[in-house]
This record gives C-alpha cells, sequence and structure tokens, in this order.
C-alpha cells in the first residue's frame, strides 16, 4: 500500500573520513513492499547476494532518476580521485575513499560537472539561494553502449543526521528487495522480500 505521507526528500551521505559526499533525492517513507513492488524505473532498495555485494557489505538504493536524484557533492571527479574496482567486463565502477576505503557508490556510464542551486533543492547546509555549487552527476545521455547507466549507492553511508532514511524500518516493514546473483542461469531464484538469498544477509 502506498504511503500518502511520502514525500521527496534530500539525504545526505559521506564516506567515513568525509572526502566522498553526496546528496540523494529519495521518496520516503519507501512506497514499495511485497505487494506493491517497484519497476526498474522507480526507486529501489535491496541487498544482493553476489560475492561482490556481500563481501562490500553494500545496501542498495537505486534513485528513480539517475541524473537528478544523485548528486556528487565532492570529489568532481570520481573516477580519478577515488580508488576503483573494475568488475563486469571493467565497465562496473565500484568507487571507494582511498583514505578510509568506504564504498558510497557504484557506477556505470558517463558523468559530469554541472552547476546548481543546492538551496533551493533543499540541501541540508545550503541557504542562499540563488548560490550554485559545482556538483558531479551521471550524464543523462552518456551511458554504455550496451548496458546503459548503472548507479547505486550504499545505504550503509547516508549520514545519521538524515533521520528519514530508516534502514530498520524498511527491513521491519518489509520494504527492502533480496535479489539472488549468487546462483546462475536456472538456478537464479525470483526476487523476494522478507528474507535473504542463500548466501546473503538482511
Amino acid at each position: 500500500m502506498t504511503d500518502t505521507n511520502a514525500s521527496r526528500q534530500p539525504v545526505t551521505g559521506s564516506c567515513h573520513c568525509g572526502t566522498i559526499k553526496y546528496v540523494a533525492f529519495l521518496t520516503l517513507p519507501q512506497t514499495h513492499n511485497e505487494s506493491n513492488p517497484p519497476t526498474k524505473q522507480e526507486q529501489r532498495i535491496y541487498r544482493c547476494n553476489c560475492t561482490m555485494c556481500h563481501k562490500a557489505g553494500f545496501f542498495h538504493v537505486r534513485v528513480a532518476n539517475k541524473t537528478d536524484d544523485f548528486l556528487l557533492l565532492s570529489p568532481l571527479d570520481p573516477l580519478q580521485e577515488l580508488g576503483d574496482y573494475l568488475i563486469h567486463n571493467k565497465v562496473l565502477h565500484w568507487l571507494y575513499c582511498k583514505t578510509c576505503g568506504v564504498r558510497c557508490f557504484t557506477f556505470m556510464g558517463t558523468g559530469e560537472v554541472v552547476d546548481l542551486d543546492l538551496a533551493e533543492l533543499c540541501v541540508p547546509g545550503y541557504v542562499d539561494k540563488g548560490q550554485k555549487t559545482r556538483v558531479w552527476r551521471a550524464k543523462e545521455d552518456g551511458g554504455h553502449p550496451e548496458y546503459g547507466t548503472y548507479l547505486s549507492f550504499n545505504g550503509n553511508t547516508v549520514d545519521a543526521s538524515s533521520k528519514s532514511f530508516d534502514m530498520r524500518e524498511m527491513v521491519e516493514q518489509k520494504c527492502v528487495q533480496f535479489y539472488d546473483y549468487l546462483a546462475e542461469g536456472e538456478k537464479r531464484q525470483p526476487v523476494r522480500y522478507g528474507r535473504p538469498h542463500q548466501g546473503g544477509c538482511y
């Protein structure tokens, strides 16, 4: 059932040392659950049991709009300034902070730096409307020629001050999907709620 009180809200996040800082725009409380599952074009929150996601402790948050709903405040050249572990035919960037090692997001595609009024977007800490700030974001038409654009940020890196993003409630209310990418081919189980697949975690 859709929560009629849900609204689009800015949620800030960072790595442990603060080198990586971002803001994501999410519809909260999460409106999708087992009786109202999201499409691939909508906001999705899930755990994956593949070895990469599981070992990295990644709590996937896939924003509805890859260009408008995730803005990297720093650094502005992530593919050059962050550590980069490439997987899936060397096209998916598992980026991490070189200082503290935290993985805030993973990305495939092309990024761009733009000037935006963060106060107008109600981003916490920005109060002077009309003042532009340079941010990095996924380029709208910059996807991989075969796979498109992929962007997922790690819910574990959301700042504690972003109280509207409560992973406890998401799990307790069964709003978190569980993906089975540890298994291959016909052995792969469908997406489900409530309990992780073999090899996964809550």
